[in-house]
Formats: structure tokens, C-alpha cells, sequence
């Protein structure tokens, strides 16, 4: 038997609970032009601890199914988001 594939990807959503969306990039020839294109594709990724958040690099791996569109789980964050220092400023009246 094989093994089970591995992708790196962006997460682009959190908002559900124990799930993820990561974007992955690969890139291909155009078959007619012969330009290389970026090619994206959107995964749902099962994440049991909510680790991930938005922007995160994270490592995914192939898994037996999980529910109807989640066939991957997450298997560990290679780089957290920069989140950018906000400033509060208060308003003098």
C-alpha cells in the first residue's frame, strides 16, 4: 500500500467547529500555451483541537472519510499568522 498524501496549504476559514479550509497551490503547464499557471484547490480538514487559525501554514494528511466533504486531518502548524499590532487610540472630548 501506498502512503497517504501530504499537502501544505493556507487556512482561509475557521469559522466551523473542529473543521478548517486550506488552500493549497501546486503549479502546472498550461497544455495549450505551455505559461505556468497557479492551480488552487480548497480542502476541509478535520481539526480536533481547534489549533489552527486563519492564515496559519499548516501540514495536512489523507484520511479515511470523516463526513461528506472532509477527507483530511490536520497534522501539524508550520507557521503561525503575524498578527498585526493594533494601536487603541482613545478619543479626548
Amino acid at each position: 500500500m501506498g502512503k497517504r498524501k501530504q499537502y501544505i496549504g493556507t487556512v482561509i476559514s475557521d469559522k466551523m467547529q473542529k473543521t478548517i479550509v486550506v488552500r493549497t497551490v501546486r503549479t502546472a503547464k498550461h497544455p495549450k500555451y505551455g505559461r505556468i499557471v497557479k492551480k488552487y484547490n480548497k480542502f476541509k480538514v478535520h481539526d480536533e483541537k481547534g489549533i489552527a487559525k486563519l492564515d496559519d501554514v499548516v501540514r495536512i494528511g489523507e484520511t479515511r472519510p470523516l463526513s461528506k466533504d472532509k477527507h483530511f486531518r490536520l497534522v501539524e502548524v508550520i507557521k503561525k499568522a503575524q498578527i498585526p499590532h493594533i494601536e487603541i487610540k482613545e478619543e479626548i472630548k
